[in-house]
């Protein structure tokens, strides 16, 4: 075909998939689904159109998208890819890393039912009961869990079901568990898209065949993607190459229809699609060294290229960052105090992590641990954390262990820790200082307050030894005025007191009496 002819020939496909004239869209109803249309496998090539009220969005259909892509403007040394429309992302700040036309409303097969997983996780717990519909499969090629009517299955299985092998009757049971009936459940997917800001997607389907009002944009798929990949069960749901369910009537082993999960062992993510208007989708993830990027590939030729391209775009995204191991195993971290005890217990890191940061990103480490640490401590006890953002955002946390077995303290530890504390020692000195200070003040005092002792009298010289009793007071002050008194008599006055002093010793010592001569 000349490229005129071929041409004409495409654009004659884009208006007839943009006015439904070859519509693969379904009618679905509480009890199941009449018309046709593969997700996954070989479709049909001509469905019935839609019916009224099957519960799609009143949005305008999504402009067909162009025939002949235009060339990306990208900058130098990004992949060139095959498919209409990609976009690689970081989703720990919203990056945008590489894209070409990723707001251009297309067609998505069966990546729609990453809404249907996310209503069904609002709505549902993993663990809870569904009875399942019965669904009638529109054409042969339909992708299925081969779910019977009456089966009651775990969410938590109908997810494997979903994600992995894409079945649209898990879609269909799902929807129905969730609400009333599928159009109920497809207004609230049109409701989540609007709340979640998601302007290029509207759903006509919890499955994801082609119909003019079911569609979204390479920038849509990934944000949505993202935000399920924070939820821990989506996460390793959509990172099993292969599950095993045990709910409802036979036990299924389930293998996932993302192939790029075994070309890539870093891949961890997320679900496929494809459909005549489609073409090939994947919206897929992947983390190294603590980084995770998450891409979505629209319109892709074939399986094995949407894989191809998706590695190549995640390949380029990775080669943007610089890896780093900010923290080691063994590294470390801290050393509380040791109650009591004296010295100081080291706190490791039990495990190392690895980092991936853009130019210009700062890598900080943050880490979490006691000042001090009491009682028996086992190695190997957790007592902390360290925590690695990247542009202030965490990145990853392990845990600070106890690098050895430390006993608890003793009755001596704590009375020695007590005696020798600084915090203890500097007051009890200070106040044994200050008390002794006041005791010899108050000595002093008192030696200068005591009388002093006179003189001995013959008594006191003939005694056995005993030193004379202090004077009283009075008896010191008169006899200071005698000797006042003395010192201002005449020598004759004071020679006859003498001999009158000298007459009564003598007659003392005779062991007279007071008499007369």
């Amino acid at each position: 075909m000349n490229r005129p002819l071929a041409r004409r020939a495409r654009l004659a496909v884009a208006l007839t998939l943009a006015l439904g004239i070859v519509s693969p869209a379904v009618a679905l109803s509480q009890g199941g689904a009449q018309g046709g249309g593969a997700t996954e496998k070989a479709p049909e090539k001509k469905q019935p159109p839609a019916v009224p009220g099957s519960g799609a969005s009143k949005k305008a259909p999504a402009p067909a998208a162009p025939a002949d892509p235009p060339a990306a403007t990208l900058a130098d040394g990004t992949p060139k890819l095959d498919a209409r429309a990609w976009i690689l992302v970081d989703p720990r700040d919203g990056e945008v890393l590489a894209e070409k036309a990723s707001d251009t409303p297309r067609p998505i097969a069966s990546a729609t039912k990453l809404m249907t997983a996310w209503v069904a996780l609002r709505k549902l717990k993993p663990k809870q009961v569904i009875t399942a519909p019965a669904y009638n499969a529109s054409a042969a090629a339909e992708s299925l869990l081969g779910i019977q009517a009456g089966e009651q299955l775990t969410v938590r299985d109908l997810l494997y079901g979903l994600i992995l092998e894409s079945g649209n009757d898990a879609a269909v049971t799902l929807a129905t568990g969730a609400s009333k009936n599928v159009p109920t459940f497809v207004e609230q997917m049109n409701a989540q898209a609007e709340a979640l800001g998601l302007g290029n997607t509207s759903y006509a389907n919890p499955i994801g065949l082609d119909a003019p009002q079911n569609y979204s944009s390479a920038a849509d798929l990934v944000e949505l993607a993202s935000r399920l990949l924070a939820m821990p069960v989506f996460a390793k749901i959509a990172g099993s190459a292969t599950a095993t369910t045990t709910s409802g009537n036979a036990r299924r082993e389930l293998t996932s229809r993302n192939t790029l999960l075994g070309l890539d062992p870093t891949a961890d993510g997320v679900k496929t699609g494809h459909t005549i208007g489609a073409g090939y989708v994947l919206v897929g993830s992947a983390t190294r060294n603590g980084t995770q990027l998450v891409s979505a590939v629209l319109g892709a030729r074939s399986e094995a290229g949407r894989d191809a391209e998706t590695k190549k775009l995640l390949d380029y995204g990775f080669s943007l960052y610089k890896p780093s191991t900010p923290v080691r195993a063994g590294d470390e971290l801290a050393d509380p105090k040791l109650d009591y005890r004296g010295g100081r217990l080291a706190l490791v890191a039990a495990k190392p992590i690895d980092v991936s940061a853009r130019r210009g990103q700062p890598v900080d480490t943050q880490v979490d641990a006691p000042d001090e640490v009491s009682g028996a401590i086992d190695q190997g006890e957790r007592l902390g954390s360290v925590t690695v953002t990247v542009d202030g955002r965490r990145a990853a946390t392990v845990p600070l262990v106890a690098a050895e077995s430390v006993e608890a303290a003793t009755t001596f530890d704590k009375i020695r820790s007590f005696v020798v504390n600084p915090a203890i020692l500097i007051p009890l000195g200070l106040t044994v200082l200050v008390a002794g200070m006041m005791l010899a003040g108050a000595g002093r005092k008192r030696k200068r307050d005591e009388p002093r002792a006179g003189p001995r009298t013959g008594d006191d010289l003939a005694g056995n030894g005993a030193g004379p009793e202090p004077e009283p007071q009075q008896t010191r002050q008169g006899r200071r005025r005698r000797a006042k008194a003395s010192s201002e008599r005449t020598p004759e006055e004071r020679r006859k007191m003498q001999e009158e002093r000298m007459r009564r010793r003598q007659q003392q010592a005779g062991g007279g009496g007071g008499g007369e001569p």
